[in-house]
């Protein structure tokens, strides 16, 4: 048989030669804790649609995100569980609401962790639509008021960097002159830019009650079968000053995190939804797969496609992996 010049298996041969050549490498530096908080004291409850995360009362709230300091994972993204639902959505930026307490709270105990909070109107509203229903209709721009009252809201009591995920148009520009306008220039802004109308967010839903009580979410989420819009609608937040972009859902979506990434100059956030995650547990707990392995090969796949942060539902459990 004639000598091959190349024999690719070379760089395979063992462990040192497969980390020297490795071109992708997952840390506890790229990923984002999804967090729900609920009012009360002294509640840790288990969502059961989604395993291993927690309704969290703002007491056990800090000392988890106490834990997470302790694991090295750098942000957390809050969610409320809001009960006090109104058609306008008035709680989203009630200045004493339940996001603004913990916050608050998580501020002052856990300097170390980045805060990020959602912006949306889908757990604050009775129809459960991320913006205001005016006759059968989600109106745009009358949200967009209302995304900006919430965005300087959480600002004032401490996010770092705000998230909206409601996909209005024009709402990253609308927010960015807001929290200027109040003095909040430093106050960053992650847009989730490519947000699709997917079935894989059933679980969070669950855990907000934020599904819609009528219709759908079609006329404002991006359609599944589309990829070159989801360029236009994260160079449009870019040029509207978003600092980060956000595809969502992330593991059914890895081409569409390949392309925003070579489309911007900015960081890529991708979420690994629920429904995504349900998958592995589910998988895993019927011993078809592997959990440890499935989990960490699953965030490694989005990390390769272009994501340079993660939010991830498995982020404290990554995190001892990876120690």
């Amino acid at each position: 048989m004639k000598p091959m010049r190349h024999r690719y298996r070379r760089n395979r041969r063992n462990d040192g030669i497969r980390r020297l050549v490795r071109e992708t490498e997952l840390s506890v530096n790229d990923l984002i804790y999804p967090m729900f908080v609920v009012e009360g004291s002294g509640i840790k409850k288990e969502i059961s649609t989604m395993p291993g995360n927690y309704h969290l009362s703002i007491d056990c709230l800090v000392e988890e995100g106490r834990r997470l300091v302790d694991l090295g994972i750098p942000a957390v993204n809050l969610f409320g569980y809001c009960e006090d639902k109104d058609l306008k959505g008035t709680g989203a930026y009630n200045p004493d609401g339940l996001v603004q307490r913990a916050l608050r709270a998580l501020k002052a105990d856990c300097p170390a962790l980045y805060l990020q909070t959602d912006v949306a109107l889908d757990p604050y509203t009775t129809t459960g639509h991320d913006g205001l229903v005016v006759d059968g209709e989600i109106v745009n721009d009358e949200t967009v008021d209302v995304l900006c009252k919430q965005a300087v809201s959480h600002a004032e009591a401490g996010g770092d960097m705000i998230t909206p995920s409601d996909m209005m148009d024009g709402r990253i520009g609308a927010i960015r002159d807001a929290l200027d306008a109040a003095g909040y220039q430093d106050t960053a802004i992650m847009s989730y830019a490519a947000k699709y109308a997917s079935c894989f967010y059933g679980p969070f839903r669950g855990a907000l009650d934020s599904a819609p009580r009528e219709g759908d979410k079609k006329t404002y989420q991006m359609d599944p079968a589309n990829r070159r819009e989801a360029v236009k609608e994260v160079t449009k937040d870019v040029e509207e000053g978003a600092d980060v972009v956000m595809v969502k859902p992330a593991l059914a979506y890895l081409d569409v995190i390949a392309e925003v990434r070579r489309a911007v100059d900015v960081p890529v956030a991708a979420y690994h939804v629920s429904g995504e995650y349900g998958m592995i547990m589910a998988a895993a707990e019927k011993g078809w797969l592997d959990l440890d392995r499935a989990m960490v090969e699953a965030t490694l796949a989005i990390k390769r496609a272009g994501a340079d942060m993660i939010l991830t539902y498995f982020a404290p459990k990554l995190a001892e992996a990876l120690a």
